[in-house]
């Protein structure tokens, strides 16, 4: 297989562990990031993914966060779009309502109000601190900085995420993506991006999708995996993600990408 570009998604497929890539990986990728680039694409925010850029090398090329969203190579920023900010003031009032905590992101910034077990987990998976302040407040200063969000996470219950979802998906479905990461965590970015979009933008002009070979395991990896040269789910994706690829490697805990380098690239 020759290609010119991997692209790799991060937690469930790159990632063995909830925070790391493995020895394995790191070797894999940097026998291979000579012949072709390796750009990370991820939901997680930048600082989250450039501790992984270096553990692999490969701090001379962009990433992808949140989804699409914001598209960085070092400290310039290639491409953002934020959520409409009308809409996540309704986002905010819906959660409100229903006891659901969010999580607003802006480029580096990570805003919650309180310390939960999720946002504990995320600090140790991602290796990033939140800022704690009210939402109304963190709302205040973006609206007067002129700024919004690259991504919203609602942490709820499983009965308050079942509720909601549906409202989110009739209400904002024309505005924003709207992912169901498990049963009490929800992801909102723009609607005008996604991963595949990203990763078009950074082609050069001498490069197609079919120069591409993808990784992923989610929902938000389909359009990524379906449109690339070589779309590859690891063993723990979704179904439906895995009806998509073109081929299926090992499990993220079995080093999956990094075996399916050594085999194949």
């Amino acid at each position: 297989m020759n290609f010119k570009v991997l692209c790799s998604d991060l937690d469930g497929t790159m990632l063995s562990s909830k925070s790391d890539v493995s020895e394995f990986t790191i070797a894999e990728i940097v026998r291979v990031k000579e012949q072709m680039r390796i750009i990370l694409v991820s939901a997680r925010m930048p600082q989250a993914m450039t501790y992984l850029q270096e553990r692999l090398g490969i701090e001379n090329q962009p990433i992808i966060c949140y989804n699409g969203a914001l598209v960085l190579d070092g400290e310039n920023e290639i491409f953002t779009e934020t959520i409409d900010f009308n809409a996540v003031e309704e986002v905010h009032r819906l959660s409100e309502e229903l006891h659901i905590k969010l999580g607003l992101y802006h480029n580096r910034e990570w805003y919650v109000e309180e310390m939960s077990e999720r946002v504990e987990k995320e600090i140790t998976y991602t290796r990033t601190k939140p800022q704690f302040r009210n939402i109304i407040k963190t709302l205040e200063d973006w609206n007067s900085r002129n700024i919004s969000a690259h991504k919203i996470m609602l942490m709820g219950t499983k009965n308050s995420s079942d509720t909601i979802f549906p409202i989110l998906i009739d209400g904002f479905s024309n505005r924003m993506n709207i992912y169901r990461s498990n049963e009490t965590l929800i992801e909102l970015a723009p609607k005008s991006v996604s991963k595949l979009s990203a990763i078009q933008l950074l082609l050069t002009s001498d490069e197609t999708l079919d120069d591409v070979i993808s990784f992923g395991d989610n929902y938000n990896d389909i359009q990524m995996l379906e449109h690339s040269g070589c779309g590859v789910a690891v063993e723990n994706a979704r179904n439906e993600v895995k009806a998509k690829a073109n081929h299926i490697t090992l499990k993220n805990t079995e080093h999956g990408v990094a075996h399916f380098i050594k085999q194949h690239l």
